[in-house]
């Protein structure tokens, strides 16, 4: 198996992508059991070994909203922010930002909506009032030098809502941006996504101004769309893939979001194409059976089931 997938570059795709992996924040917080500290800090250690260039690390929300997440501040503590791998958590709010401040990291992700209803159920806010809540955020978190992510969930359809108009996403998501986010991560929050939909947002973001060197692609693969999307989202030019090892994650808050994009499929298909990624697969399968292994059950992942 050691030669395969067999590569055939295609010319008209990147040469090289970032996979911002996800599996520590977005993939245990959506776990019905409370993985130990000791095991979070492994599994960090682990993805960062196997060559992921950046690995989100944890949430600072606060406890009673995400338990799973209860134990931010001890991991936090227990990994090193200074290294060359990029570290980020999330943060809600300017609560989360003073804990993540204190914690000394040095890049933090916000999490906005592109639908009223998911502004109203994740954060207790609508889609306008979100910017007055992440504006202060931004601004604190970029006065003391930390880089800041943005996320925007329900970009290609929402469960209560339907559709999502592609011009809705671009207003959001230049808001943020204008905000001081250095990358936008787009969300198919419940993986309804399809190619041709993924390549009309992208286009939509090009005609407001914004390249592809500041976008990033979030896919779920509810509906098994997510690596046919991820290709699509290449062919138009996108260099960054957030990606959850072994296929872990959902959302909490939306029921019909399953599994995120398995940073496995991932590789296996970049590397087919030729894309340099700087991931370790053989690793990567190892620790991805080891925490399907400690969460008592088989792993979502094709490719980890396949070279298992």
């Amino acid at each position: 198996m050691s030669a395969l997938p067999m590569v055939e570059r295609d010319p008209a795709l990147p040469e090289r992508v970032t996979i911002y992996e996800v599996g520590p924040r977005d993939g245990l917080q959506n776990e019905s059991g409370l993985v130990p500290v000791d095991a979070k800090v492994e599994f960090i250690e682990r993805l960062v070994a196997a060559g992921l260039p950046v690995v989100e690390a944890t949430s600072f929300v606060h406890p009673t909203w995400v338990p799973q997440l209860a134990d931010a501040a001890e991991v936090v503590s227990r990994l090193p922010l200074d290294g060359p791998t990029p570290l980020p958590v999330l943060v809600p709010n300017e609560r989360g930002l003073d804990r993540a401040l204190e914690s000394g990291v040095r890049h933090v992700a916000i999490f906005a909506s592109a639908t009223e209803t998911f502004a109203a159920k994740n954060l207790n806010s609508t889609v306008e009032d979100q910017f007055a809540m992440f504006a202060p955020v931004v601004e604190r978190a970029l006065a003391a030098g930390v880089d800041v992510r943005a996320y925007v969930s329900m970009c290609f359809g929402d469960p209560w809502e339907g559709a999502v108009d592609p011009a809705q996403v671009v207003r959001v998501g230049t808001r943020l941006l204008e905000l001081g986010a250095t990358q936008l991560s787009l969300g198919d929050t419940i993986g309804v996504g399809t190619a041709a939909h993924v390549a009309r947002l992208v286009a939509e973001f090009e005609a407001a101004g914004v390249g592809t060197d500041r976008l990033a692609m979030h896919f779920h693969d509810t509906y098994g769309q997510a690596l046919a999307n991820a290709l699509a989202a290449l062919r138009c030019g996108i260099t960054t893939f957030d990606a959850s090892a072994g296929g872990l994650g959902g959302c909490p808050y939306a029921e019909s979001a399953t599994g995120n994009l398995a940073t496995e499929d991932l590789v296996w298909m970049l590397t087919g194409l030729g894309i340099e990624h700087g991931v370790d697969l053989p690793s990567l399968v190892a620790t991805s059976r080891w925490m399907a292994g400690l969460l008592g059950r088989e792993s979502p992942s094709a490719v980890v089931r396949a070279l298992a």
